[in-house]
C-alpha cells in the first residue's frame, strides 16, 4: 500500500469520525439553542423595551436597567440575599464538611445509615419541605409552639418580620447539607489511603489528618460547593414564595430579587422590567462567583 493511499484512508477515517461526532452533538446543540440560548436572547431583547398604554412597545435601551439600579425594592432584596449568603452558607458548608469528615473517618457507627439520614432531606421537594417547616413554625398549632407551651415558656414567633429570614436559612440548611456532604464525601473517597496510613504511623490524630491532609485535598470540591451555594442563594425563590402565603406580613413581594422579578412579571405585568431585573441578578451572580473563584485560586498559588 502506497503512502498516498494510506493518507487517503486516514483522511476518510477522520472524516467519518467527524461526521459521527457531529451526529451525536447536533441533538444536544438543537435542544441547548432552543431551550436556553433562544429564551435568553429573547429575554435580553424584551429588557430593552417598555410597554406603555399609548404607543405599545417602545425601545428604551438600558432604561429598564437604570430603573432597576434606582429601585429600592431590588436593592432591599439583594441586601437580604447577601445577608443570607454570609450567614447561611458558612453554617451549611461547615455542617456538610463535619458530616463528610465524620463519615469518612469510619469512626462513626452506622456510617451508611448516617449518610442516608443526612442526605434524605435533599430528596424532599423544596415545596414540601417549606410547607412542613411552615407548619412547625406556626404560632397557633405549630409543633415548636406546642413544645414551648408544654414546658410553660412563651414561644418565639419564628415567622415574624425579624425572624423570618433566619427561619428561611434553617429550611435551606436542612435541605442542602446532605447534598453538599455527598459532594465532599465523594472527594474524600478519592484520596489515597496510603496518605492516612503514613500519617497514622507518624502519630497524627484524626483531627490532624483531617486538617492537614483531607481539607487541603478536597479544596476544589469545597470551592465547587461554595459556588453552587452562592448561585442558590441569589436564586432563592421557593421558600420565601411559600412562606409569603403563610406569613404575608413578614415577607413582602420583594423579599428576594427572584421573588420580586416574579411578582413584577406576573402580577404587575411588567415583563420588560422583570427581564432587566433577572439579567442584573445574573450579572451579580457571575461577578460574585468570579471573585470567589479568583480569591481561592490566588490563595492556592500563594500557599
Amino acid at each position: 500500500m502506497s503512502v498516498i493511499e494510506v493518507r487517503r484512508r486516514v483522511r476518510q477515517l477522520h472524516g467519518a469520525e467527524t461526521r459521527a461526532a457531529w451526529l451525536l452533538v447536533i441533538p444536544f446543540l438543537v435542544v441547548f439553542l432552543a431551550m436556553f440560548v433562544a429564551p435568553l436572547a429573547y429575554s435580553a431583547y424584551l429588557s430593552l423595551f417598555s410597554s406603555q398604554l399609548v404607543g405599545g412597545e417602545i425601545f428604551t435601551g438600558l432604561g429598564n436597567y437604570a430603573r432597576a439600579l434606582q429601585d429600592p425594592s431590588f436593592w432591599g432584596g439583594l441586601g437580604r440575599v447577601a445577608l443570607f449568603l454570609f450567614i447561611q452558607v458558612p453554617i451549611m458548608l461547615a455542617a456538610a464538611i463535619f458530616f463528610a469528615l465524620a463519615i469518612d473517618s469510619r469512626r462513626v457507627r452506622g456510617g451508611r445509615l448516617v449518610r442516608l439520614l443526612v442526605f434524605i432531606p435533599y430528596a424532599v421537594p423544596s415545596v414540601v419541605a417549606t410547607l412542613m417547616w411552615g407548619y412547625l413554625y406556626g404560632t397557633d398549632f405549630g409543633l415548636i409552639t406546642q413544645i414551648f407551651k408544654a414546658v410553660g415558656l412563651t414561644s418565639p414567633n419564628l415567622l415574624s418580620p425579624g425572624n423570618v429570614l433566619g427561619s428561611t436559612m434553617n429550611i435551606v440548611c436542612w435541605e442542602f447539607i446532605g447534598y453538599n456532604m455527598i459532594i465532599l464525601y465523594a472527594a474524600l473517597r478519592s484520596i489515597p489511603e496510603e496518605l492516612y496510613e503514613a500519617a497514622e504511623i507518624d502519630g497524627a490524630s484524626q483531627l490532624r489528618i483531617a486538617w492537614s491532609i483531607k481539607l487541603p485535598a478536597i479544596r476544589q470540591a469545597i470551592l465547587l460547593t461554595v459556588i453552587f451555594s452562592i448561585i442558590g442563594s441569589f436564586q432563592l425563590f421557593n421558600e420565601p414564595n411559600l412562606l409569603f402565603n403563610i406569613a404575608p406580613n413578614a415577607i413582602g413581594t420583594d423579599f428576594t430579587p427572584n421573588l420580586y422579578a416574579f411578582n413584577v412579571a406576573f402580577k404587575n405585568q411588567e415583563i420588560n422590567y422583570a427581564a432587566a431585573i433577572a439579567f442584573l441578578l445574573g450579572i451579580v451572580i457571575m461577578i460574585v462567583s468570579f471573585v470567589v473563584q479568583r480569591a481561592t485560586n490566588r490563595t492556592e498559588d500563594e500557599s
